[in-house]
């Protein structure tokens, strides 16, 4: 099994985090672009994702990012 590793979302510059909190999907509202608040970067078996929270209803929404990200 493995550890989830958390990182520093906010050691981003602030461009980046502009665009991975603004570039979501949200799969209760069915809805993309909403936005996300309160993130938290974390990775997990060699993957990295940003979890946050929707800034229409609230569910959690989780990107994962991919080599095209970095």
């Amino acid at each position: 099994m493995s550890e989830r590793i958390e990182r520093d979302f906010f050691a981003r510059d602030a461009e980046e985090q502009k665009a991975f909190l603004e570039q979501t999907w949200c799969d209760n509202c069915m809805e993309a672009n909403l936005g996300m608040g309160e993130p938290v970067e974390y990775e997990l078996n060699d993957t990295v994702f940003i979890e946050g929270k929707c800034s229409k209803c609230g569910e959690v929404i989780v990107t994962e990012l991919t080599d095209e990200d970095f």
